[in-house]
C-alpha cells in the first residue's frame, strides 16, 4: 500500500481539477454513496472547487445513519434489561434514540461496552457465561463477513449467550430506489471502494446498463475522489454508462469470495427500512433460519418498536439528497455534535457531522484543494 500522501498532493490535485474544467460542457448531477467519501469532499472543498453547475449529492452512504429510529430504540430496550451486556462499535453509542443513547444509559448502569470487532464481543460471551451478550450488528456489506463470522462460530461452540441485532443494509437495493424516485437527480454515481473491495462490482452493472448512468468505484482520499469525478464526468459527457473501477489499487471485479460465502452461509437477503427512504425490499441481511436463535430481536422480543422521528430534524431529506445540512433549522443551534437530533450529526461519517466540522454555514472558510 502506499503512503497516504501519495493520493493527497496538492499538484495533482490541482491538474485533476483542471481536467475536469476543461471536458466539462455542462451541468452535471452526481452522488457519492459513502459517509467518508463526503467528509473528505467537504473537508477539503472538493464540491467547491468543481465547475459551476457540477453538483454532488451526498448520499445515504453512513450505516450508522440510515439505521432506522426503532432500531436504535430496540439497541436500548436490550440494553437496559437485567443481565444483559450489550456491545457495540463506538459510534453507535451517541446515536440518539427516541428518548435516550446508549451512552446515557451506559452512564446509568447499563453493561454497555464498545468493541473494536463483533469477534471481541464473542469473547466477552465466552468470558461471561452467566450473562446475554448482545452485538449492535450495524454496517453495509463491508463489516457482514467479520459478523457472519463471529455467528458462524458461536454456533459452531455452542455459545448460547451469545446474539445480534441485525442492522445489515445493502448499497445496491438503496442506489435503485434513489434512481426509481420521482424526485431523483443523481446522473452518476461514485460507488463505495470498501464496499466493493468485499462484494465486488458485479452487482451495479445491471443498473448502469437499466437507468444509464455512470458507476464509478471510488477510494477516500482527495486524488481518489478527483479521479473518481472526472472518470463519471467523461463517461456523461462522452454518453457512456458503464461501471469503472477508480480505486484499482484495492477492488476486483468479483470482491473477496470467500468473504462473501460466509456472509451468505449465515445471512439471507430481505426487506429491511432505511432511516429517511423507508422499507425496500432485498435490501438487508437477515439470519438464516439455521441461525435464528442469535436474533436478539427475537431473543429479547423487541420486533414490534415503533418510533416517530424528532420533529425538527431532517435526516431523511439529507439522507436521500434532497436538502443539504444548511437547509434545517435545527442546524449548528438545536442540533449540535455535543447535542445531535439525529445521527447524521453524531456519526462519523454523517453529512451534518462533516458540514459541522468543516464550519459550513457556521463562518468562513477556505476551499482547500486546487
Amino acid at each position: 500500500m502506499k503512503y497516504l500522501d501519495e493520493y493527497r498532493d496538492p499538484v495533482l490535485a490541482k491538474k485533476l481539477l483542471a481536467e475536469i474544467h476543461r471536458i466539462t460542457t455542462r451541468p452535471w448531477t452526481l452522488m457519492e454513496v459513502c459517509g467518508g467519501q463526503t467528509h473528505t469532499i467537504v473537508k477539503q472543498g472538493i464540491d467547491e472547487a468543481l465547475p459551476e453547475g457540477v453538483r454532488m449529492i451526498h448520499g445515504p452512504g453512513c450505516p450508522v445513519c440510515v439505521t432506522p429510529l426503532e432500531q436504535v430504540d430496540k439497541a436500548l430496550a436490550i440494553a437496559a434489561l437485567p443481565g444483559v451486556i450489550f456491545t457495540s462499535y463506538g459510534d453507535m453509542l451517541r446515536v440518539p434514540g427516541s428518548t435516550t443513547d446508549l451512552l446515557a444509559l451506559k452512564a446509568r448502569g447499563a453493561d454497555v461496552r464498545i468493541v473494536y470487532s463483533p469477534l471481541d464481543a464473542l469473547k466477552i460471551a465466552i468470558a461471561n457465561p452467566d450473562k446475554q451478550v448482545v452485538f449492535f450488528a450495524v454496517g453495509f456489506e463491508t463489516t457482514a463477513p467479520a459478523n457472519a463470522m463471529a455467528i458462524a462460530q458461536a454456533a459452531a461452540r455452542g455459545i448460547d449467550n451469545y446474539s445480534v441485532l441485525v442492522s445489515h443494509v445493502l448499497v445496491p437495493p438503496a442506489m435503485t430506489a434513489l434512481l426509481d424516485s420521482p424526485t431523483n437527480q443523481v446522473q452518476g454515481f461514485l460507488a463505495a471502494g470498501h464496499v466493493c473491495a468485499v462484494m465486488g462490482w458485479t452487482e451495479y452493472e445491471p443498473i448502469a446498463e437499466k437507468y444509464r448512468v455512470p458507476i464509478v468505484v471510488t477510494g477516500f482520499e482527495p486524488l481518489d475522489l478527483l479521479e473518481g469525478i472526472l472518470m463519471a464526468i467523461r463517461q456523461l459527457e462522452e454518453g457512456r454508462f458503464e461501471v469503472e473501477n477508480q480505486y484499482a489499487r484495492a477492488v476486483k471485479r468479483d470482491g473477496a469470495p470467500l468473504a462473501q460465502k460466509q456472509i451468505h452461509e449465515v445471512f439471507d437477503i430481505g426487506e429491511r427500512k432505511w432511516r429517511g427512504i423507508g422499507a425496500i425490499p432485498d435490501s438487508g441481511y437477515l439470519l438464516r433460519a439455521d441461525y435464528a436463535r442469535f436474533d436478539a430481536e427475537q431473543k429479547f422480543e423487541v420486533g414490534q418498536i415503533h418510533t416517530n422521528e424528532h420533529p425538527a430534524c431532517i435526516a431523511g431529506a439529507i439522507l436521500t439528497g434532497e436538502k443539504v445540512p444548511l437547509d434545517c433549522t435545527a442546524y449548528g443551534t438545536l442540533c449540535t455534535p455535543q447535542k445531535p437530533l439525529g445521527a447524521p450529526m453524531v456519526s462519523a461519517e454523517g453529512t451534518c457531522a462533516a458540514f459541522y466540522a468543516a464550519a459550513r454555514g457556521l463562518g468562513a472558510r477556505k476551499v482547500t484543494v486546487g
